[in-house]
Order: C-alpha cells, then structure tokens, then sequence
C-alpha cells in the first residue's frame, strides 16, 4: 500500500514534501484516535514508534528495585525501562485518514490514567504476549464493559511457538466476531495491516449501533 506524500518503497514521509489533503484546501483529512493497550511490556511503545512519523512522545522512566515486587520482569529481562503515562504517535494512512495513536501504560498502578487516553477513541489494539495471555484480561475486559470496539493483535517475540489466530481466540474466549491477528510491533508493515483491521472493525460496529 501507498501513502499520500511518502516514499513508495518505506511508506515513510518524504521530508519537506507537502502531501495532497495539505495543498487541497477544498477538504481535510479525518482524524481519528486509536488506544494501543495489553499488558506490561508487551511491545506497545514499539508499536507506536514504529509507524509514527512525527517522533513519538513517551513517557518512559528507568525502572528501579522500588518497583521489583510488582513488575515481573520474568518474561522480558532485558527490559529496564517503562511507560508511567503514555506513548503517542500519528501516521496518516492513504489521503485523508490520520490515525492519532495513544499508548497506555501497562502496569496496574497506573490504570486510572486509562479513562482519560480513551475518551474519544474510535477503537483500541490490545495487544498480546503468548507467554503471558493473563495479562491481557484487564484490557479485554475495559474495552469490552465500555462497549469499545477493539482488535487483539498477537505481538509475535523471537524465540517464542506461533499460535494460530482461532487458537488465541478460544484460549482468549473471544467473541467470533473480534478480530485477531498475529503481528511483529517492530515491523511497520504488520503494525500498518494491524491499524487498518481495526478502522474497518470501528467503522463496522458504528455502522452496526447506527
């Protein structure tokens, strides 16, 4: 897929070239949030950063040994940093649909910031580790009590066995109709096809409310 006024072959933003809905002042582009969610350390400020083309904000703090009970660390040792607010980003996908992407954090003493990230969003991406599927539950069962539409995305890690979708989906008991798919955060094409599933989720549910 192209993007309007980016590089055919990375989808990147040419620098200082003007896209098509920035010179056309007969319309503007649609601006939309999206709330990227899951549990601790499951790849969500990846996933942001990887698509955004602004330099995306985040709220990362060094972890410390005052948080060692309560992170569990036992899954991604390498991991020395965390989201305490959020992580935000923006892509604009084709010519007229900009996606405003807001990262929550995922551990639990910072889940009352989450009423506020989500107000106004369209949809959500919930994002999954297989090695730790629990984690998810909290995300699943937010957006699901709010009525939000959302999508599961299996954040695929090296090294880790490669579930089929419909597996995730009945070890999640999820609904037939929510979609899941099995991405890369590190790989903006993934992250791009993860993004557009859940635009086409939203815009299905809305059409279905309506």
């Amino acid at each position: 897929m192209d993007y309007a006024g980016s590089d055919t072959t990375t989808g990147a933003p040419i620098p200082g070239q003007a896209r098509s809905w920035q010179t056309d002042l007969s319309r503007a582009p649609s601006v939309t949030k999206i709330v990227i969610a899951g549990g601790f350390g499951v790849g969500k400020t990846t996933f942001v950063g990887s698509v955004s083309e602004i330099t995306p904000l985040r709220t990362e703090a060094v972890m410390t040994t005052a948080g060692e009970e309560v992170d569990d660390l036992a899954d991604v040792p390498d991991k020395s940093t965390t989201t305490v607010a959020m992580d935000f980003g923006r892509i604009t996908l084709e010519a007229d649909l900009v996606l405003y992407l807001f990262g929550t954090p995922g551990q639990k003493r910072f889940w009352f910031m989450w009423d506020d990230l989500v107000r106004g969003a369209i949809g959500a991406v919930v994002l999954v580790d297989t090695r730790r599927l629990s984690d998810c539950f909290p995300a699943l069962d937010y957006f699901e009590s709010g009525g939000l539409p959302y999508v599961v995305a299996v954040n695929h890690f090296e090294g880790t066995p490669r579930y089929a979708p419909e597996a995730v989906r009945e070890a999640l008991s999820l609904a037939a109709d929510v979609p899941v798919v099995v991405m890369d955060s590190r790989d903006r094409i993934t992250v791009v096809e993860t993004l557009l599933t859940l635009v086409g989720r939203a815009l299905l549910v809305t059409a279905e409310r309506s």
